[in-house]
């Protein structure tokens, strides 16, 4: 458990630190929500996480799927 927790907020990490180095433009060509709304969205989730250790909490899953959405929209979109 404490491995899949660690992967989890891996995952929340790395798209937080991408969103933060992504040029702000590249998120409406990506026709996605705005850099400062990703930013929130994921900061509470690596928050989240970092509170409530538990990988399976539904904070910690929520957060998850943001992460992976944000990461599916813009690392995925190649923009």
């Amino acid at each position: 458990m404490l491995l899949l927790s660690l992967v989890l907020f891996a995952v929340k990490a790395f798209a937080l630190v991408d969103c933060v180095l992504r040029d702000a433009g590249r998120f409406s060509v990506a026709d996605s929500l705005p850099k400062n709304t990703w930013l929130v969205i994921l900061g509470l989730a690596v928050v989240a996480h970092a509170v409530f250790w538990a990988p399976l909490s539904l904070l910690n899953l929520a957060g998850t799927v943001a992460a992976l959405v944000y990461l599916a929209q813009l690392r995925g979109s190649h923009v």
